[in-house]
C-alpha cells in the first residue's frame, strides 16, 4: 500500500501520492484530527458549525413568529387555534427596550474604558514595566569598528518630538 503525504497550508490540507494518475485530494485542516495512534482521521462538522447553523435557523423561525404575532389580527389567531399570545404593547415596548439596553450597554463600556485610561499628562501613558531607555555602546570602541546593532528600545520622547516638529533631522 502506498503511503499518503500531507502538506500543510495555511488554508487547506493537501494529500498526494506518488502515483502520477491520482488526483490531489483537499480537505480542510479543521476536518482533520490526530488520533493516539499518529494516523489522521477525519471527522464530522465541528460543533460551532453546528451552533451557528442552529443559531442561524432558530432567528429566521423566531423573528417570523414575532412578524406573524405583530402583524395578523386576533381573530385569525384565534381561528388557527392560538388563543394565548403577549399583548400588542409588547410588538414595540420589546425592540425599543432591547434597543435602550444596547445603547446603554455601548454608553456603559465606553464610560469603563475612559476611567481606566491613564489622564494624558500621566508619566504612566509613556512609560509602563517593559519600557526600555536605549542601550549605550561600549567607550571602548574605535572608529573603525563596526557597531552592533542597537538592542530594542523605546526612543525618548523628547527625540521623537525633535524629529517630527523641528526642521533639522535630529533622528
Amino acid at each position: 500500500m502506498e503511503e499518503a503525504h500531507l502538506v500543510n497550508s495555511p488554508r487547506r490540507v493537501l494529500g498526494f501520492s506518488k502515483r502520477k494518475e491520482q488526483k490531489p485530494v483537499f480537505q480542510d485542516s479543521d476536518m482533520i484530527r490526530s488520533s493516539t495512534l499518529g494516523t489522521e482521521q477525519v471527522l464530522g462538522p465541528k460543533p460551532y458549525e453546528v451552533y451557528g447553523f442552529v443559531g442561524s435557523i432558530s432567528t429566521v423561525v423566531a423573528t417570523v413568529i414575532f412578524l406573524i404575532w405583530a402583524y395578523v389580527q386576533d381573530k385569525l389567531l384565534e381561528s388557527i387555534g392560538i388563543g394565548y399570545y403577549p399583548s400588542r404593547y409588547w410588538v414595540l415596548a420589546m425592540p425599543t427596550y432591547l434597543m435602550v439596553t444596547l445603547v446603554l450597554a455601548l454608553a456603559f463600556y465606553i464610560g469603563l474604558n475612559f476611567t481606566a485610561t491613564p489622564h494624558p499628562t500621566s508619566l504612566n501613558t509613556l512609560f509602563d514595566e517593559y519600557s526600555r531607555e536605549p542601550g549605550e555602546f561600549a567607550p571602548q570602541m574605535e572608529e573603525g569598528d563596526e557597531r552592533p546593532i542597537d538592542p530594542i528600545s523605546d526612543i525618548d520622547i523628547t527625540r521623537f518630538s525633535d524629529g517630527m516638529f523641528s526642521s533639522s533631522d535630529v533622528m
